[in-house]
């Protein structure tokens, strides 16, 4: 079945890997690149709220 996503490949040491499995573990995500996903879309969230904060209003 050909998926309309993309993929790519990334390499992380061994402890951030140990990190992700763990989050993946507490919070029950069934695959890695699920549990990934959601710490990729935290990251995004918490840098874009970030920006906000840091940009002066107009």
């Amino acid at each position: 079945m050909a998926t309309e996503k993309l993929r790519f490949t990334i390499t992380v040491p061994d402890e951030m890997l140990q990190e992700i499995d763990d989050f993946r573990y507490e919070h029950r995500y069934p695959t890695r690149t699920q549990a990934v996903n959601e710490l990729l879309r935290l990251g995004i969230e918490a840098l874009e709220k970030r920006q906000a904060a840091e940009t002066p209003p107009e």
